[in-house]
């Protein structure tokens, strides 16, 4: 058993059994975990190893990457933007950003792009390099380059490694900064976040190392669902949307996943790096005041949770939910136990992050075992979500 720290609240002590129970039963080798309820900590667990190849115990400062619920910091650093006047969701991007309007693109607003709308989903035709991601601008110029692969606005299809690169571009262009300094600036700064979009130097002591698949198409049980078969079969298919989407618009694989150099360089869609910690403090300011801070109004809150895109996903071939860059409650991607009105976000490495406004929740998980799931929503994340809402005042089950 592998030794678990930390604390839960009296009333949540299921949280910590199904925490443990993912050590014994689901392979986990090591996570971090906390939950924020009615503004206060009341879970905050870590345990197993951080590095299992030198035996390094996970602590509660343990970073980690977190694939693509790295999106969500670059989601609200434009909307905080949105907030504060800066930036409008129904405007042209290609207001901000001029060149975007090529091949197609000059209707395409904020808006679309958050609700995953655009259609601007692959870099097949520039796939990007490590050197790429170094320099910065060559994936701008990809994407303003880039067709979409459907009539905007018309449909959906998740924007896995486009999203959070077009927010910063479209930032930069806005306040000067690109998502990685903005957000440390701007949120993870006031906020004291462990998160990072750019990881220093000086924090990579701090993180774990990663157990994921040597073979990209093996993040594996998923394929062993029905509603995920097509999505899987897909991703074997090199003239797929799916394929160029994803394996086809970055020439880096999963063998480079413990590289700190991926880490380092601003990758806003797939490559941040937070604490279980920094992730429920991040999202609790989203719903409510952390530390006398709070991100975002009810207002703008509502409107990126209400569901902008439902039903077949153009890209992932199963069924999506999304607000405003959030994932919502509804397909495979997210907790069954999660209820209308959730918000959040999962990644590739199993971490998984989302807050409830009705139940005053928010909730960070971050292990350093890749998901079953693709995106973060495997049966570690489920259990661990379905604990605590059981363990809520007045709830059961």
């Amino acid at each position: 058993m592998a030794d678990i720290n930390g604390f839960v609240e009296a009333g949540f002590e299921a949280v910590q059994a199904a925490f443990e129970r993912n050590f014994a039963e689901q392979a986990e080798v090591g996570a971090g975990l906390a939950v924020r309820h009615r503004g206060r900590v009341v879970v905050e667990l870590s345990g197993g190893l951080a590095d299992p190849d030198a035996g390094t115990p996970w602590r509660p400062d343990t970073l980690v990457a977190i694939a693509s619920t790295t999106k969500t910091m670059a989601v609200v650093s434009a909307l905080l933007l949105v907030e504060r006047g800066m930036l409008d969701l129904d405007t042209p991007i290609a207001a901000y950003w001029p060149e975007f309007a090529a091949e197609g693109k000059a209707s395409i607003t904020v808006r679309m792009l958050l609700s995953h709308r655009s259609g601007v989903v692959s870099l097949a035709h520039r796939p990007m390099t490590y050197q790429d991601l170094a320099a910065g601008t060559p994936i701008f110029e990809a994407i303003a380059a880039a067709r979409p692969e459907w009539e905007p606005g018309t449909a959906h299809g998740y924007h896995g490694v486009t999203i959070g690169h077009t927010l910063s571009a479209v930032i930069q262009r806005v306040t000067g900064r690109t998502v990685g300094p903005f957000f440390a600036t701007e949120i993870a700064g006031p906020l004291g976040l462990d998160c990072f979009v750019g990881l220093p130097e000086a924090e990579l002591p701090r993180l774990a190392k990663l157990v994921m698949p040597e073979v990209a198409g093996d993040v594996v049980l998923g394929s062993q669902l029905p509603e995920m078969r097509g999505l899987y079969k897909k991703l074997e298919d090199p003239d797929s949307l799916t394929y160029r989407a994803f394996y086809g618009s970055f020439l880096i694989g999963w063998e480079s996943v413990n590289d700190p150099a991926y880490v380092r360089v601003e990758a806003p869609s797939t490559d941040g790096v937070a604490s279980a910690v920094g992730l429920a403090r991040f999202f609790g300011a989203l719903i409510g005041e952390v530390d006398g801070i709070r991100l975002l109004g009810p207002e703008l809150v509502d409107q990126a949770r209400r569901v902008h895109s439902t039903g077949l996903d153009r890209v992932l071939d199963l069924r999506t939910d999304w607000g405003l860059g959030f994932m919502l409650p509804g397909g495979p991607f997210v907790p069954a136990a999660l209820p209308a009105g959730a918000f959040g976000h999962g990644g590739a490495t199993g971490s998984f992050a989302f807050a409830d406004p009705e139940h005053e929740l928010a909730f960070g998980y971050t292990p350093n075992r890749g998901s079953e799931l693709l995106e973060g929503n495997d049966f570690r994340v489920s259990t661990l979500v379905e604990a605590v809402y059981g363990s809520l005042p007045g709830r059961t089950g």
